[in-house]
C-alpha cells in the first residue's frame, strides 16, 4: 500500500502510464482519402477558361423553350457588324438514363444554320463506365466532320480514343489517346498522343498533363513536342474568381499570355451579365478592346427561357 493507503507508488506509476496509452491504442491508422476519377482530359483547363469573358459582337436574341421533359429547342437570331447575319435552330433530346444531376443519357444533339450547315452530336452510355460519342459537322452539302469518341470512366482514371475523319479510300486518319490517373486526392497526371496519316504524311505527337487542385486554387500544365499550355485558377471568395493562362506553339510558333481580361494581344474585354426575376429574361452586354490592332467591338444579348 502506498503511504495514503491507495495503490502502491509503483503500480500508480503504471496505470499512468496505462492511462496515458490508451488514447494512442484507441486510435487506429490514419485513413487515406478515396481517390475519384479524374474526368476528362478536354476539361482540365475548364476552370481557367470559364473565367475569361466570352467574345461578343453584334446583337443576339436566344429564345429557349423546353416541349417536353426531354425535348428543348432554341431560336437563335445574329445581326452582325462585321460579318454576316445568321439564324441557328438547336434541338435537344435527353433521354431517361440519369447518371447524375448533370448528366443524362442518351442525348442528341443538333444545330443547324440558315446556311444549311449541320452540326449534331450523339452521346450514349454503352455500359456503366463506358460512353460513347459521334460528331458530324456539314458546311453546307459536304461532310467536313465525323469523330467517333469511346471513353471508359474508372474508380480513378479515365481512358479515351478518339477517331477524327477515317477515310479508307484516301487512306487518312486521325487517332487521339488520352489517359488520365489520380495519383492523390489532389494530383492527376496523364497524357495524350495524336497520330495522323495521310498520303504522303505520317506522325506521332505526345503530351504529358498534370493537375493539381487545391483547396482555393487549381494549377494545371500540358507539356509536349508540339508546345506548352499552362494555367492557373485561384478562387479568393464567392465574387472574385483568377485566371491566369499561358500557351505556346512550336509548330506556329506563337505564344500568347491571358490574365483575368488582358491577353497578350492587349485586348481588353468584359461582360455583365443581368438576370431579371421573375421574368424568364438574362441581359448581357459585352465590350472588347484591342489596343494593339486599335479597333473596338461592343455586344449585346437576350436570353429568353
Amino acid at each position: 500500500m502506498g503511504p495514503w493507503g491507495g495503490l502502491p507508488s509503483g503500480n500508480s506509476e503504471a496505470m499512468g502510464n496505462m492511462l496515458a496509452l490508451t488514447p494512442a491504442l484507441r486510435r487506429g491508422p490514419r485513413r487515406e482519402e478515396p481517390l475519384s476519377n479524374p474526368g476528362s482530359f478536354d476539361e482540365l483547363h475548364r476552370k481557367c477558361k470559364e473565367v475569361f469573358p466570352q467574345q461578343m459582337e453584334g446583337v443576339k436574341l436566344i429564345i429557349n423553350k423546353a416541349l417536353s421533359s426531354h425535348f428543348q429547342v432554341s431560336h437563335t437570331i445574329h445581326m452582325s457588324t462585321v460579318g454576316p447575319s445568321n439564324y441557328h435552330l438547336n434541338a435537344t433530346y435527353v433521354g431517361e438514363q440519369q447518371l447524375s444531376p448533370t448528366e443524362a443519357f442518351p442525348m442528341l444533339i443538333g444545330d443547324i444554320d440558315n446556311g444549311g450547315s449541320l452540326n449534331a452530336q450523339v452521346l450514349h452510355l454503352l455500359a456503366e463506365r463506358i460512353r460513347a460519342k459521334a460528331v458530324f459537322q456539314t458546311q453546307q452539302a459536304r461532310f467536313v466532320t465525323w469523330q467517333f469518341d469511346t471513353e471508359y470512366r474508372g474508380d480513378d482514371h479515365t481512358a479515351t480514343l478518339t477517331l477524327g475523319n477515317p477515310d479508307l479510300i484516301s487512306e487518312s486518319v486521325i487517332v487521339v489517346a488520352h489517359f488520365l490517373q489520380s495519383v492523390t486526392s489532389r494530383l492527376v497526371l496523364g497524357g495524350e498522343m495524336v497520330y495522323h496519316r495521310r498520303p504522303g504524311e505520317e506522325g506521332a505527337i505526345v503530351t504529358l498533363a498534370g493537375k493539381y487542385t487545391a483547396l482555393k486554387w487549381v494549377a494545371t500544365l500540358n507539356l509536349g513536342y508540339g508546345g506548352a499550355h499552362a494555367s492557373y485558377y485561384h478562387r479568393a471568395n464567392d465574387q472574385i474568381q483568377v485566371g491566369v493562362e499561358f500557351e505556346a506553339n512550336t509548330r506556329l510558333q506563337d505564344t500568347s499570355f491571358a490574365f483575368g481580361f488582358l491577353d497578350s494581344n492587349w485586348c481588353v474585354g468584359g461582360v455583365l451579365e443581368k438576370k431579371l426575376p421573375p421574368l424568364p429574361v438574362t441581359l448581357a452586354l459585352g465590350a472588347f478592346l484591342n489596343h494593339w490592332k486599335n479597333r473596338f467591338h461592343c455586344g449585346f444579348s437576350v436570353i429568353v427561357g
